[in-house]
């Protein structure tokens, strides 16, 4: 049976953590009003001219010279978001900004391996890195990012942090975001997708210019499997499934984005501006 004097102590302590955690919480809110994270209220993309019936008849680079077009969930293949988010974060929906789970697996391979296997990165955190690139890979680059990630949380919704990210994301070259690269590499918005391009499509942000088809084949190729792979492991696609997208091959051409109507696009470009 516990002591009275134990009992006073563990409320204490109890009321002094508390406390403390009270602070820290305190601490965290003025920190975050203090310096928030950079998220304009729209993002810098290029400047679309479309037909009547909302199809893209020109784009035009932005300022600094990439390919960014605005991408909205409903322009994006529901199978090809299902794949990203249990590839790059499957607890998106659940976590705050930090998979503390997907942290622990991470650290416990680096210990296991000797080298970074997973980096326990949620796509909160990506969209973190995207919009304020980092400069080295040191712990406290990670931790700055992760608290972003939590900031980032608390500003916007999933979706809005999906839509961001599908933006944003780094698609080899000048190419940013899967509506860029949809039209790039598969002449197509990405609305309606198979299963093999949603997987190459799924691989490429996390090393665009290593596995950008139009330079390096093989590795897209490879990377696009491993894709297929993990996605019948999570069971959101069955072995014969994943094995016919195998067997499809993968474009090593880069189409250019739609320019068509020139003059009628052009009349239009400061109405769109």
């Amino acid at each position: 049976m516990l002591s009275n004097k134990f009992l006073r102590r563990a409320g204490i302590a109890a009321a002094a953590g508390a406390g403390l955690l009270a602070i820290s919480t305190a601490t965290l809110w003025q920190l975050d009003r203090a310096y928030p994270p950079p998220l304009p209220a729209a993002l810098t993309v290029s400047t679309e001219v479309q037909d009547r019936d909302g199809q893209l008849l020109r784009a035009f680079a932005t300022p600094d010279g990439y390919w960014r077009l605005e991408t909205r969930l409903d322009q994006v293949d529901k199978q090809f978001v299902d794949m990203l988010v249990a590839y790059e974060d499957k607890r998106f929906w659940d976590h705050d900004g930090v998979d503390v789970l997907a942290l622990c697996r991470a650290a416990g391979q680096f210990v296991s391996n000797g080298h970074i296997v997973s980096g326990g990165s949620t796509l909160s955190m990506q969209l973190a890195r995207l919009i304020e690139p980092r400069d080295s890979r040191s712990l406290g680059s990670k931790i700055k990012q992760m608290l972003r990630a939590i900031q980032i949380e608390r500003r916007l919704s999933k979706r809005e942090i999906l839509e961001r990210y599908l933006t944003l994301a780094p698609y080899g070259g000048n190419l940013e975001g899967v509506r860029a690269a949809s039209l790039a590499y598969f002449g197509k918005e990405p609305k309606r997708l198979t299963v093999s391009e949603a997987a190459l499509l799924v691989a490429l942000p996390q090393l665009p210019e290593k596995r950008r088809p139009d330079r390096n084949l093989d590795i897209a190729h490879a990377a696009r499997d491993r894709v297929l792979t993990r996605m019948v492991s999570a069971g959101l696609l069955g072995d014969r499934e994943a094995a016919r997208a195998a067997l499809d091959d993968v474009s090593g051409l880069r189409r250019k984005l739609p320019a068509l109507a020139a003059h009628a696009a052009y009349a239009m470009l400061p109405k769109a501006e």
